[in-house]
């Protein structure tokens, strides 16, 4: 390999050799990335106290669910925005400048630099700062599983209901009250029934019309009036149960989908704010 020195006669190859220092500006990369996660934490602890003020635990009181998960959304592109935009601004007006390049080439890496930044941070977010959100969103947590034990603890109540009224007699003191073992069966069908979409079998059912007729002195048909409406209740109880269940899918699916979108809102914002530092840092360098 040739490496010239001085003149260069006309026709003798001239090799140039490329400077060893990265084209990546490895600090202002690190430096934009921490500003960006620090404001992403700053941001989140700001939606989460906006959040947990907006909702209630009493019935149609405060934010629906439904709109709780499109406002979260919303506030998640605005996380991003904000972070992208000021990790990848800091990025581009404190990387190296880089002297005898085209403009070109200048906006490529101004571009690749804010891209690495929202990489960095996004990696520094689901590494480190997820026990910090973590903290932050403890107590709605603890607050939600209070609720979600609440709610098991009321079907247990409403299972213990519904035996109690199948067998409930007219005159309690000509009744023969269920056993313990008794009601422990008939909470087993009801509760299989109810998984079932509300239909047990028919064996089942009329064996419950016979536990009925047995334990109250009802006649046959009125006992098997009696289960036929528990039965019902039973099975408007399982609807309402799944119906609940399809809503807080579908709510999990949409915040999952603006999770996605915001995040590429935050590397095309990052992206597009490390070129425009960059090309501030330029214009008055």
């Amino acid at each position: 390999m040739t490496i010239a020195s001085g003149p260069v006669p006309a026709g003798t190859p001239v090799y140039i050799r490329e400077t060893p220092v990265s084209a990546v500006s490895w600090q202002a990369v690190l430096g934009g990335a921490f500003v960006a996660a620090a404001t992403s934490l700053i941001l989140i602890a700001l939606g989460a106290g906006f959040g947990l003020s907006s909702v209630s635990p009493w019935p149609r009181s405060g934010m629906s669910a439904q709109s709780f998960t499109v406002t979260a959304a919303i506030w998640l592109v605005i996380v991003q925005w904000i972070s992208a935009a000021s990790g990848g601004y800091l990025t581009g007006r404190l990387r190296t400048r880089w002297v005898g390049l085209h403009t070109h080439e200048v906006a490529f890496r101004d571009t690749a630099h804010g891209f690495l930044t929202w990489s960095v941070a996004t990696v520094i977010g689901a590494l480190v700062l997820a026990s910090a959100a973590s903290s932050l969103t403890g107590g709605a947590t603890r607050a939600t599983a209070t609720v979600a034990a609440g709610d098991s603890a009321g079907l247990s109540q409403a299972r213990d209901y519904a035996v109690d009224a199948l067998f409930r007699a007219p005159d309690p003191q000509s009744a023969s009250p269920a056993t313990a073992d008794t009601r422990a069966e008939t909470g087993r069908i009801l509760a299989s029934g109810a998984a079932n979409g509300g239909t047990i079998a028919s064996g089942d059912r009329d064996y419950l019309v016979q536990l009925v007729e047995a334990r109250t002195g009802l006649s046959a048909e009125d006992a098997h009036k009696r289960v036929d409406a528990v039965l019902a209740q039973e099975k408007q109880a399982e609807a309402k149960v799944r119906a609940a269940a399809d809503k807080a899918r579908k709510a999990a699916a949409t915040f999952a989908i603006f999770l996605g979108v915001s995040m590429l809102v935050g590397a095309f914002i990052a992206c597009a704010a490390a070129a425009l530092g960059g090309l501030r840092r330029d214009e008055h360098a």
